[in-house]
């Protein structure tokens, strides 16, 4: 006996409406919060007036960022944008439970901070190293916000282990403050470019081509075959 099946037909959604680029607004988030907390650390900028943006703009807003990178299949905007948040929340909370928390400050006297500093800039140095070498395949614009907060990370961390070996205000803290303010500057620009170029269509503010240094070998071993 012939037995009949129904088959339901597969349904496919289509958006009529793209999804805006996200990346000026992580940018933007990024540049400011690492702007004042550079300040802060270059010793122009009151401290602690950071930690509000730590947590909402540099943090929530870069994270919801890179949630919307994600649905724009860009696996470096999301990856990026989503770990950074991440950065600037943990960073800031850090900074709320050192202040307000007695059994956590407890845990944090004397070398420890410094120390426990210098390992989270360490950590997030390790994870931008790889950030740096694929960015090459963005843009020369984001390269270079990846290849300043490289240096960032490194001076502010050999500027922490030096304050918990005993050399406070040793000048390394200063000196990354100075070229996280460069950091800042940079992703304001690429953010700045990213809003003009989406809104006019057209490449107003120049961002730099990708390095695509792998078509190049390519390419150069295609002449001499």
């Amino acid at each position: 006996m012939a037995v009949a099946a129904e088959v339901a037909p597969t349904r496919v959604v289509v958006e009529s409406t793209p999804v805006a680029d996200p990346a000026p607004l992580g940018l933007g988030a990024f540049a400011l919060t690492t702007f004042v907390l550079s300040g802060h650390n270059a010793t122009f900028i009151p401290d602690l007036i950071w930690v509000g943006l730590a947590l909402f703009y540099g943090g929530l807003t870069q994270l919801l960022a890179g949630m919307w990178e994600f649905r724009n299949r860009n696996v470096f905007g999301a990856t990026a944008f989503s770990t950074y948040g991440g950065f600037w929340m943990s960073f800031g909370i850090f900074a709320v439970l050192a202040e307000t928390s007695k059994s956590f400050g407890s845990a944090l006297t004397g070398a420890n901070l410094p120390n426990a500093a210098a390992w989270f800039l360490i950590a997030f140095a390790i994870f931008n190293t790889y950030m740096l070498l694929w960015s090459t395949q963005v843009s020369v614009a984001v390269f270079l916000v990846f290849l300043t907060l490289e240096v960032t990370e490194i001076l502010l961390a050999v500027g922490n282990f030096s304050e918990a070996h005993g050399n406070a205000n040793n000048g390394w803290v200063h000196l990354g403050g100075w070229v996280g303010i460069a950091t800042a500057a940079v992703a304001w620009y690429a953010s700045a470019a990213g809003v003009i170029n989406g809104m006019k269509g057209s490449a107003i503010l120049p961002v730099g081509a990708p390095l695509h240094f792998g078509n190049g070998v390519t390419h150069r071993r295609h002449q001499h075959a």
